[in-house]
């Protein structure tokens, strides 16, 4: 048989790029993207566009091109040995082979891995002998599921989400269960179709291994026909194509090549468990894992990974130590801030919280006289370095130089009662200090309040005797520090006395208060006589 066929040269095994991504320079091009295997009807069979897979008949094994000049190329996705088609003066079709101008009447059978296989045995017209062929590679088994341009950009990585969506057009290849993303431009692109090699440097892979594929939200993006990829990795990809014939291709590709891999998963080790979630010693040891022999989890892809996160994660939970084991143990020190006054005082045995102590002995060392004591705030952020250090270090050392601001001191110290989680004056006393102060008789109203003070729990009453005379003193030097009794009265009143829930005529409720502060800085001597 002799037929004139065209020089031949060797194809790309990767597929061609889609209309919309083809520059311009190049003579021709698909109008789609590649998916290998399906059909296509031609309304011009004799002049097939180039690149596409037009052949729905290929034998198992065999990939289908077009040359450029309109051929049929048969590659073998073992060997690579290529076959191109053709027909004689009768139109039946033959195949010939360029690298050694062999011709058979059909295509050598592609061998089944561990096997050897010879071609069917039909003999052309030349009486060409059989092909007999090893076992290939495992690695060169895997067959293109998919390819094309996409948009798409990266949301999260590994469980931590980006701040900006850079959206590109991105050649999208998959292959064997893995999703690669190219990063070449365009150009680069079609450069590859000429020499496949320079498409070699992928800027995203995904293994559909425990992965999920969802329509995105509008809240994930704005733009129409997106996917939302998450990997098993806890990384996030949106995958976008303007055509929605094209993206309901890409979705069912990637949904099925998501099953096929949780189909063929095998059951993770013991190893691969102890590697994810800690040792067995901290997570319960060979107890644990004699359940899971007992009771082993079949694979289903990722809501089984999910629920043994949760189990894992229970199991680690249920195991903590509790809280007062820690604070026996030293690991958890109590908080000085925050903590109740009775068991603050009850925790260091002691009539007095230790850190009031410590607040006004160092402010009355440093003098009363300066100006806007109490009523100056410090800076905060000190003010929380202090609180920060005295919640944390037994050791406090006021005296050091990180607290030589006076304010800073003083402005804890009233943080201190603004913590509280019952104020000075206990909830229990707040409105029969308020219906005190609304006495028109001045007689009765000092001796009721008087009254209410002593029936103070232990701790608030030494506690007020301390901070109260303390304030005394702080307003004998008013003409220096400018501080008088209603001005101190101003800035502890809301601190020291305020109700459990909030009330609804809140500006004359705090007027009541700063009376009340106000009217026991004046009876102190009388409330608080000296010891």
């Amino acid at each position: 048989m002799q037929t004139e066929l065209a020089p031949y040269s060797p194809m790309d095994q990767r597929p061609p790029t889609p209309e919309t991504d083809y520059p311009e320079e190049l003579p021709c091009y698909p109008e789609e993207d590649f998916s290998p295997g399906s059909s296509y009807t031609d309304p011009n069979p004799g002049s097939p566009a180039p690149g596409r897979t037009i052949d729905p008949y290929t034998p198992p094994g065999w990939s289908c091109h077009i040359t450029p000049d309109g051929r049929l190329l048969y590659t073998n996705l073992y060997t690579q040995e290529q076959w191109m088609r053709s027909e004689d003066e009768q139109g039946k079709p033959y195949f010939y082979n360029p690298s050694d101008s062999t011709t058979q009447w059909e295509l050598p059978q592609v061998p089944v891995a561990g096997q050897r296989h010879q071609s069917s045995g039909s003999k052309s017209s030349q009486n060409s002998d059989s092909l007999t062929l090893g076992s290939p590679p495992e690695e060169k088994s895997k067959t293109l599921d998919k390819a094309g341009v996409l948009h798409r950009t990266k949301t999260v990585d590994k469980g931590k989400r980006l701040r900006k969506k850079n959206w590109s057009p991105s050649w999208t290849v998959l292959e064997g269960g893995i999703l690669t993303f190219f990063k070449e431009s365009k150009a680069s692109i079609a450069g590859s179709l000429r020499q496949p090699s320079t498409l070699s440097t992928p800027e995203y892979t995904v293994d559909l291994r425990g992965a999920t594929l969802n329509w995105a939200t509008k809240d994930k993006s704005s733009k129409k026909n997106v996917l939302q990829l998450q990997s098993r990795d806890g990384s996030e990809y949106l995958i976008q194509h303007d055509s929605e014939a094209i993206i309901g291709t890409w979705y069912k590709a990637i949904s099925q090549g998501i099953q096929e891999q949780s189909a063929d998963a095998c059951p993770e080790t013991d190893s691969e468990n102890s590697a994810d979630f800690g040792s067995s010693e901290r997570l319960g040891g060979g107890k644990e894992k004699e359940e899971e022999k007992k009771h082993p989890m079949s694979p289903m892809g990722p809501e089984n990974d999910s629920s043994k996160v949760r189990h894992k994660l229970r199991k680690f939970l249920l195991r903590r130590p509790t809280l007062q084991s820690l604070r026996d143990k030293g690991y958890i020190k109590d908080q000085v801030f925050g903590c109740a006054l009775s068991t603050l005082c009850e925790r260091e045995n002691s009539l007095i919280p230790r850190f009031v102590q410590q607040c006004i002995r160092t402010v009355e060392s440093r003098g009363l006289d300066i100006d806007g004591l109490y009523r100056i705030s410090g800076n905060l952020a000190t003010i929380q370095k202090l609180r920060y250090k005295v919640d944390h270090d037994e050791r406090l050392d006021l005296d050091d130089g990180r607290w030589e601001d006076v304010h800073v001191i003083t402005g804890a110290l009233k943080l201190f009662f603004r913590e509280l989680p019952e104020p000075l004056f206990p909830f229990s006393h707040f409105r029969q200090f308020i219906a005190a102060i609304k006495l028109q008789d001045q007689a009765q109203r000092s001796c009721c309040v008087r009254d209410l003070v002593h029936s103070l729990p232990a701790p608030n009453h030494n506690t007020m005797r301390l901070l109260f005379q303390h304030l005394c003193r702080v307003i004998e030097q008013k003409e220096k520090n400018r501080m008088s009794v209603q001005s101190v009265a101003i800035v502890f009143g809301p601190t020291l006395l305020r109700p459990e829930f909030e009330e609804g005529n809140m500006p004359m409720t705090m007027v009541f208060q700063n009376q009340v502060v106000e009217l026991i800085l004046q009876q102190c001597r009388d409330i608080f006589p000296p010891c």
